[in-house]
């Protein structure tokens, strides 16, 4: 099993997650970041890192976030990884729960 960043950190973008992976699996994109499921070793670390709880099991995602697998395992291939936490965005906090964020994404 692997874990999946899921919707609510695009535009969030917390890295808090990246500082306590222990295989570097994050990767960093625009506005989002995902986890390679081939580097993922289910610690469970960065689900409670997470300030805008986006990350969750792959056997546990929330409706309509299942997804965010696929979506995580192709991004994962494409951009770096990510092994120190940084800033957030300065909009981060006004982005956090809003909903419908997927056409936000960028590649």
């Amino acid at each position: 099993m692997t874990f999946v960043v899921t919707e609510n950190c695009i535009k969030c973008k917390y890295t808090d997650c990246v500082e306590v992976c222990p295989v570097d699996c994050f990767h960093e994109g625009p506005n989002f970041l995902t986890i390679d499921p081939e580097e993922c070793i289910d610690c469970t670390l960065c689900e409670p890192e997470c300030p805008a709880e986006a990350i969750f099991p792959e056997d546990d995602l929330p409706e309509g976030q299942q997804h965010f697998t696929a979506l995580n395992a192709e991004l994962a291939l494409i951009w770096p990884v990510i092994t120190e936490a940084g800033n957030p965005p300065d909009d981060a906090a006004e982005w956090d729960g809003k909903p419908d964020k997927l056409r936000l994404l960028e590649r």
